[in-house]
């Protein structure tokens, strides 16, 4: 996918690994939409690049496809979708204070999974329209899982099942969409510097990142948009998940 002068949708792009990839897509020259539910971070993120902004919840229908019209109404149509909306939650699934909370499960899965579905079908449909490039392509989406697909630590089984039904829609969903020659591909994270890990001491963050076999620190947000970068320009990247780790494999705590 050439990506200079492409419309782009990042969902999720106003913090982490969405701005940073929002950064890295406009930086290529592509015409980014930035999809957020923060609509002050995301104008004003949005200014900064000359990119478009349209708050979008993605657990909304609706606001979700309003978000794929917007960019898909820019020339040449929606080409590349990158989901990046995610949440965490940290309960066991039982102990002294009973069984898992339904709620804090489902909000998980629904903002993490059914949003990254919402995203995906939506960003599909749109590039089905589009005028085909090399090798027939027309279009590729990017999902974000996480290494908690494989590696679920204590208390983190909502983070895990939603990741995990990430990484289980990646293949089906590309060979739905290849004989359109859409393609899809999922980046599952490893430690990132994101704003989820910048509410810790840096204590903590320090030792988090020595877990991690090489290089010994958490990885940058700049890092994953250089991976979407490549999924999005190397057309025979297709129905893979890409560990982006450092080789860490994470230990039960």
């Amino acid at each position: 996918m050439r990506i200079e002068n492409a419309s782009a949708l990042v969902s999720g792009g106003a913090s982490g690994l969405g701005e940073a990839t929002s950064r890295r897509l406009s930086e290529l020259g592509a015409a980014v939409t930035i999809a957020d539910v923060n609509e002050e971070k995301g104008a004003a993120l949005a200014d900064e690049l000359g990119a478009e902004f349209v708050k979008a919840d993605v657990t909304n229908e609706e606001e979700v496809e309003a978000a794929v019209a917007a960019a898909a109404g820019r020339d040449g149509g929606l080409r590349i979708a990158v989901s990046c909306a995610g949440v965490g939650w940290a309960e066991k699934i039982a102990g002294k204070r009973g069984p898992h909370q339904s709620l804090p499960f489902e909000t998980v899965v629904r903002i993490n999974l059914i949003g990254t579905f919402n995203v995906l079908r939506f960003a599909a449909t749109a590039m089905l329209a589009n005028e085909p490039q090399e090798d027939g392509e027309r279009g590729v989406c990017v999902n974000t899982a996480s290494i908690a697909a494989f590696d679920g630590q204590v208390g983190q089984i909502a983070y895990s099942a939603s990741k995990g039904g990430v990484v289980g829609m990646t293949l089906p969903a590309a060979r739905d969409l290849a004989p359109a020659g859409v393609r899809v591909c999922t980046i599952a994270p490893g430690l990132f510097d994101t704003p989820l890990l910048a509410a810790l001491p840096q204590e903590q963050r320090d030792e988090l990142g020595r877990q991690v076999p090489f290089p010994a620190r958490l990885g940058a947000p700049a890092e994953y948009a250089a991976l979407v970068q490549h999924i999005a320009e190397n057309r025979m990247l297709n129905g893979e998940v890409v560990r982006l780790d450092g080789a860490l494999r994470m230990p039960p705590r």
